[in-house]
């Protein structure tokens, strides 16, 4: 079993190349993008690092009320395309926070780029330790990032401290299906070591202990897999867009995609979108 500095060091080297702020800029110059000025929708296809992209960010910004007032926290922000996203959309603060250097280094140069650094930050640490005081946050967002963190009680436990009395408690997570076992590997990981997978009853059990109510509980798995089909019909007849996953996920991506969408069908993963407050 992985220690826990290991395990971290594991989930860096699984997501982030070296030098991807290169990688990606190029990408997008190839693709007619002005890169010193950007659009957040330029970027859609590689910073929306989850299942049903933008859309589903956007759902879930809807469920959880984002105003311009909110103050979001962002736990395992990726590249920063959510923040981003909500930030221009909605015209909030938002913080992203993620375990990979490499990641907020590319969140804050396309901030930069996308004319959004005054409504969005990004700083490097733990969601086991978050480095922000009680009650700070208005909300606290997380889409597809518990799938690596297997204390799952300490996880919650953080988000629960920094939010603000009555704050929302918004995510997004790949859960573990009824049939077993997860074929890898997968865009979270290559191998089981890093993959921590919680089932419905178990995430119930962890916000509810913690103090949570949920609020709503959505089951978003047919509508992965028919998002699924449809990007696999626009890549048949066009081809792979220039920007995309495999720019940091690497030649392997391509079975990673594949056993996504096997897990889905077969009812090895299972998606869902939860709202949840702090307090009853």
């Amino acid at each position: 079993m992985l220690t826990s500095s290991s395990l971290d060091q594991h989930v860096k080297q699984h997501y982030a190349p070296i030098d991807l702020i290169a990688i990606i800029l190029d990408a997008l110059s190839s693709a007619g993008k002005d890169v010193d000025n950007l659009k957040p929708e330029d970027l859609a296809p590689i910073d929306e690092f989850h299942i049903r992209g933008r859309e589903a960010t956007l759902e879930l910004a809807r469920a959880a009320g984002i105003t311009s007032a909110t103050r979001v926290l962002d736990v395992g922000c990726g590249l920063g395309g959510a923040s981003r996203c909500i930030a221009h959309q909605f015209s909030c603060r938002v913080t992203g926070i993620d375990l990979t250097d490499e990641y907020c280094r590319v969140a804050t140069m396309l901030a930069e780029r996308c004319g959004l650094s005054a409504l969005v930050d990004y700083r490097q640490g733990d969601a086991l330790q978050l480095p922000y005081s009680n009650a700070r946050f208005d909300i606290l967002w997380s889409q597809h990032a518990a799938m690596n963190i297997p204390d799952k009680a300490k996880l919650y436990g953080e988000m629960f401290r920094v939010l603000n009395p009555g704050g929302t408690l918004a995510i997004y997570d790949v859960l573990a299906g009824p049939t077993t076992p997860v074929h890898f590997p997968v865009p979270w990981a290559r191998t089981p070591e890093i993959s921590f997978l919680a089932t419905p009853d178990e995430l119930h059990y962890f916000l509810e202990r913690t103090g949570f109510r949920i609020i709503s509980w959505e089951d978003t798995t047919s509508a992965a897999l028919e998002w699924f089909d449809k990007l696999a019909a626009r890549f048949q007849k066009r081809g792979p867009p220039p920007l995309g996953f495999h720019l940091f996920l690497g030649a392997d991506f391509q079975i990673m995609a594949r056993n996504q969408v096997r897990n889905l069908a077969e009812g090895r993963i299972i998606l869902a979108q939860v709202v949840a407050r702090k307090g009853r």
